[in-house]
């Protein structure tokens, strides 16, 4: 597996799901099975395909969040304070010059990111349009309704 870029905070992200499964989640879903085994017949009891299900879908996710720390490279992005040019990390404050509408995004690693935060893949158009620019700069990309145009006003590293 290739190295894959993660802030410190998605990497603490991580630690915290995987610390919850092992610390929650396995132990709950442990008892869940042990009490369906009480209740007699396995081959029809739901309760118990269900808690088995959810087993085997918290192990594979602390598999997949073990395997994707191990390969992290993890950034230290308040090192790159003071740098003008958005690169990965970057908090970027963008102006739409069609409709004026203000916009903030944070440009992180693809699995840590979230819409819903403000938090764009470095993998993504608008990410790769934005790299290497400085404020000022205009960011352009193709979006389903043609082209789209941001003013990078701020460029911050937090």
């Amino acid at each position: 597996m290739k190295r894959v870029p993660l802030t410190i905070g998605g990497a603490e992200k991580m630690r915290a799901e995987i610390r919850m499964l092992k610390g929650e989640a396995r132990p709950r879903v442990v008892r869940a099975i042990s009490e369906a085994r009480g209740h007699g017949d396995l081959k029809e009891n739901a309760e118990y395909h269900a808690a088995k299900e959810e087993q085997g879908f918290i192990e594979g996710r602390i598999r997949e969040l073990e395997s994707l720390l191990s390969n992290a490279e993890i950034i230290d992005v308040g090192r790159l304070a003071g740098n003008k040019k958005v690169v990965f990390g970057a908090i970027v404050s963008l102006l739409d010059e069609a409709d004026g509408k203000a916009s903030r995004y944070q440009i992180v690693g693809e699995y840590e990111a979230d819409m819903k935060q403000s938090l764009i893949s470095i993998t993504s158009p608008l990410a790769r349009a934005l790299i290497g620019k400085v404020e000022g700069d205009v960011a352009s990309f193709v979006v389903p309704g043609g082209e789209k145009n941001l003013e990078i006003v701020r460029v911050e590293y937090l």
